[in-house]
Order: structure tokens, then sequence, then C-alpha cells
């Protein structure tokens, strides 16, 4: 493959991938990593690949289940056994069984399979995550990932890319989920249909992988294709604690062309929250005064020990607000088992909060936290669609976890150092 010129990291992976010097805007067939489905979409793939009537690239195939999970009804069960049998069939390893995996990007990212340089694809929207880790990873449909089960390839058009340059460093309690829903707010839910966010600056450095991941999972929410960081010493440590095969750093090209160029200084952030119902509805918490009912943290976007002990943090010798319920759902079987060890679970409870084990729960309103009509909740995940998690007359307020666990206390929106000591 020869390199004619500065390329963008969505550039060199797909060049790399598809075995051409790929451009924004070439079609490209390119060699796919890993493919992974979940409980809700596996099912689909399932029937699509069987039709096929082929062997599988059963190596490159990960099955994660954590929508219904554990299955809240008769239906669920039957979508759980259904990828059960599946995984059974074709000897499929990398089967990820209810108590031992969690919520699909997360469990992603904990077993090692994303990657710097990686290309992977997942039946979900949310699989933008592992751009966190250098990798370009975007979501695909079920029919999709059947063609990726069959052959391991699939095409992808090269996305453009809008430069995110980084400065400064986060103040306290301001997060990586307060950077998106501010970059989400000023482009709009559509400001980067399909085009890649990359991140870049100084201030990458400030950010931990976990606020990274964060930043990822909601690029989808700007229509973004993906959303990449690039491999800096934080995601060479973190690569060292995980199980994963070889990898390769891909990092952009100083003349590298992009479509637009934007610029946040992380020090003058302020806590945001996405009121109802858009992501990019986001205002800074000072400005909203909301009283809720119920507060979740959680999802693929921040149910990580880092956001368990900003929590903890708040929480610490006070008390959820008697007219709230507060959900805590870790994000993976690993966390859970993290936050046990820490102490955190005990500290959670002794606040007044429910913890369980990793499940997307009240996320996409399937279970473990559905809203009545008329309900507020302020939460961790990463949409607030109308009816996202419940009665299409209840209301979804995003925001990050020391808001959230702030908010759990006070029984209204405010940030942490709103609270009374």
């Amino acid at each position: 493959m020869k390199n004619t010129g500065p390329k963008t990291i969505s550039e060199k992976i797909m060049s790399v991938k598809s075995g051409i010097d790929a451009r924004a805007g070439d079609i490209v067939d390119a060699e796919v990593d890993y493919v992974m489905v979940n409980d809700i979409t596996g099912p689909l793939a399932f029937r699509e690949f069987e039709n096929l009537e082929c062997s599988i690239m059963k190596e490159k195939v990960v099955l994660i289940p954590d929508h219904y999970v554990p299955n809240k009804d008769v239906a669920s069960a039957e979508q759980a056994k259904e990828m059960r049998d599946f995984a059974k069939k074709w000897d499929i390893k990398n089967y990820y069984e209810v108590g031992r995996g969690g919520v699909c990007h997360q469990v992603m990212v904990d077993e090692g399979f994303a990657a710097p340089g990686r290309l992977i694809v997942g039946a979900d929207s949310h699989t933008c995550t592992y751009g966190a880790l250098n990798a370009f990873s975007t979501g695909v449909g079920s029919s999709e990932a059947a063609a990726v089960f069959a052959t391991g390839r699939l095409w992808f058009r090269v996305p453009e890319s809008i430069r995110v340059l980084l400065k400064g460093r986060l103040n306290r309690y301001v997060t990586g989920k307060d950077l998106i829903i501010r970059l989400i707010t000023d482009i709009g839910v559509e400001g980067a249909n399909y085009k890649t966010l990359e991140f870049g600056g100084t201030g990458v450095s400030a950010l931990t992988v976990s606020e990274r991941m964060s930043v990822s999972n909601m690029a989808i929410e700007a229509g973004g294709k993906a959303g990449i960081f690039p491999c800096d010493a934080a995601t060479v440590a973190f690569m060292k604690t995980v199980r994963t095969g070889n990898w390769s750093a891909v990092m952009a090209d100083a003349e590298a062309n992009y479509c637009r160029e934007l610029e946040y200084d992380l020090s003058k952030l302020e806590s945001m929250v996405a009121l109802p119902h858009l992501p990019s509805n986001g205002k800074p918490v000072s400005e909203v005064d909301v009283e809720i009912e119920q507060a979740f943290l959680g999802s693929c976007t921040n149910g990580r020990i880092e956001d368990l002990r900003i929590a903890v943090e708040v929480l610490k010798g006070r008390k959820v607000h008697p007219s709230v319920r507060m959900i805590v759902v870790p994000a993976s079987t690993k966390v859970y088992q993290q936050a046990l060890e820490e102490g955190l679970i005990a500290e959670l409870v002794k606040a007044g909060a429910f913890v369980s084990g990793p499940t997307c729960a009240a996320c996409l309103g399937g279970h473990m936290g559905v809203l009545a009509k008329g309900e507020r909740c302020v939460s961790t995940t990463n949409r607030n669609f109308i009816g996202r998690m419940g009665h299409k007359g209840s209301e979804v307020y995003l925001a990050g976890p020391a808001v959230v666990a702030a908010s759990a206390v006070a029984g209204r929106i405010v940030r942490p150092q709103d609270l009374r000591e």
C-alpha cells in the first residue's frame, strides 16, 4: 500500500484494514478485528447468518447479553436462550454469560477486545466507545453483523473528521461527560453526521481513559460515525491492565485534512446537564432548578469504577433524599467486584442507594428503574429521548456522576458544591 499524503486517524486505520490508500469519501472493503452483538441485536444477526448457510469466523465474534439481564420476562428469556444456543452450536468462546460479563461496551474494554489501531463493529450504536482506546469502532445493523460473522469483512465509506482540540485541565467534579454534553450542545445532534470526532491537543493527557470512554460513547449523539482519541501514555498504561493480543498505536499526521476544527479549554467547562428531550439541550447545572424522583448511576457511559468513586465521595456522610430513588448499576462484573473490594457498595447502600449487579437496567427503559408518567430522573446515561426510560410523559436529564450523586441528596438537580455541609 502506497501512502500518498498526510492522514487522519480514521484514514490510517481504514487504509491498513483495507490494504489501499484510503481517504475520506472512499468506499473500502475492510478486515474487521471483532464484531459484537447483544441480546437484543444478536437474534436477528443469528437468523440472517443461518440463512447464508456458510461457516463462521468464530474467533472474531463476541456475544454479550446485557440489555435485559437478568431476563425480565418470557420474551427476553427466549432472546437470551437463542444467543446461548447459537454460542453452543458454533463453539463461540467469546460468550459472556450473566454474572460473568456486564454491559457490552464495558466488557469489550475489560476483556481486551478494544485496542489501538483495531477496527471493531457492533450491533449497538454506542460501539463508538472504543475510540477512547484509539480504535475505529462503530455501530452497524444486525444484517451487517451477520455478514462479518461469515466473512470477517465489511464495507465502509471512510468518514471525514472533525478535529476537536483540547487544552487545560478539568476542575473538581467536572468530567468527560460534561465535555461531551457541551460539545453536542454546541454542534447539535446532527453536527457530526457520518463524521469522526477526532480528539487531540495538550488537554487529552488530562482526561482519564474512563473519561475518554464517556466522550467517545456519546459521539453517536452528535451523529458521529466514530469518536477517536490518540494513543498516549495513559492508553499504553491501560492496555497493560487487560489481556489482549498485538495492537498498533495510530496517530494523525500533522498536515491531515479536517472538515472542521473545534477547541475547548477544559479548565473553563462547567458541570452540565442535558434537559429533555435531546442530548444537545445542554445547560450549566447552575442554571437549572428541577426536582427529581430518581437518580440513576450506571450504563456504558458512566458505570465504571471511577464514576462510583466520585459518587461515593459526594455521598460520604450524607443520605439520599427521602423523595428520591437512587439506583446504582456497575457496568461490568469486573467493576462490581472492584467496587465491593474498595467498600464502595457498602457506602452506597449506607447512603440509601439501591445497587445491583451489571446490566443495562433503566438506561433503555427496559427494567430496574422504569419511570412513571410525570416522573423525572437525572441519569448518567447517554440518551434522554421521549419515553427513553419509561412513560412518554416522564423526563430524563443527562449529567455526570458527581451531579447525579449530589442531586440524589438534594432532591433536585444540583452540583456537589451546592450541597450543605
